[in-house]
């Protein structure tokens, strides 16, 4: 009786002990999350503030105004973004998704697939600047294209194409074995099960990747320096030199003119804010999803 007694006054203790630790880390972690949520709130609400006076429909409709005058928009940089999104977007999509295809339906566990994985860690890891040098060699400097949002998209799709690849992949092995295999029971070709069982299947959460990382690649400043460079113009085709948000944020927030500064926290704010619309869409897509 006794022994009982000393396993349960034990077993108390060890539950009090684990009770307390447990509210020891709750309140660690609690605390890193407002700490690290502080500067995201102070950078958001900052931003918010010098950007509100310019929010109108001037913004979007007109070019930058000239050194030293007011007013004016950012349309051109909105249109050039966009133009660089969609070459990007088309290079990496494609490339992305068919080698994650590879990757998890047709040879898994393959030497070609340890090697297509390590290059796509190794690229992840590579700043984003070194790929602005990449593309500014081959397609820039070597006059393939010259300072173009060809080029800027260029640079942009060896941002994104990482993301893809990873996300398509661990998408694709979500889909249960058991489609695949009462599709290849049904006498379906290993073609016909990934095009018409696994590929819609994991299509929701593939999409979900592809935004992200054409959120990550909205925001990305030094390749476009390097491969579309700047314009103060309308732009005309994919083959001249573009304005983006990212590089107008970076070209008139050093300028000593208060209207270019002002544009360049309304750019800040507007990258900021599609950004966050594009997360919380994929975060809400993944959710659905589950």
């Amino acid at each position: 009786m006794a022994g009982k007694t000393n396993q349960s006054s034990l077993d108390r203790s060890w539950r009090n002990r684990r009770t307390i630790v447990g509210s020891i880390m709750t309140t660690v972690a609690g605390s890193c999350l407002v700490i690290a949520l502080v500067p995201l709130v102070w950078v958001m609400g900052f931003v918010t503030v010098r950007a509100v006076g310019r929010l109108d429909l001037d913004l979007l409709t007109q070019l930058p105004p000239a050194p030293g005058l007011e007013g004016g928009g950012i349309a051109n940089a909105l249109i050039g973004t966009l133009m660089v999104l969609l070459v990007a977007t088309v290079i990496s999509v494609p490339i992305g998704v068919l080698s994650a295809l590879y990757l998890s339906e047709f040879d898994q566990g393959g030497p070609w697939t340890r090697r297509v994985r390590f290059a796509t860690n190794i690229l992840s890891g590579v700043p984003s600047i070194i790929a602005g040098l990449f593309v500014f060699g081959l397609m820039v400097r070597s006059g393939l294209t010259g300072y173009s949002a060809f080029a800027g998209g260029a640079a942009l799709a060896l941002v994104m194409l990482p993301t893809i690849v990873r996300t398509a992949e661990e998408a694709l092995q979500l889909v249960p074995q058991d489609l695949r295999w009462a599709a290849l029971g049904c006498g379906a070709t290993r073609f016909r099960t990934v095009k018409e069982i696994v590929l819609p299947a994991a299509a929701p959460a593939i999409v979900t990747g592809v935004s992200l990382a054409t959120a990550r690649a909205a925001g990305e400043t030094a390749p476009l320096i390097f491969t579309a460079l700047f314009s103060p113009y309308w732009p005309e085709n994919f083959r001249e030199a573009v304005a983006t948000l990212s590089v107008l944020v970076y070209n008139f927030a050093s300028v000593p003119f208060t209207a270019q500064q002002d544009l360049a926290w309304t750019a800040a704010f507007i990258l900021i804010l599609v950004v966050l619309i594009t997360k919380i869409l994929a975060t809400i897509a993944v959710r659905k999803r589950q």
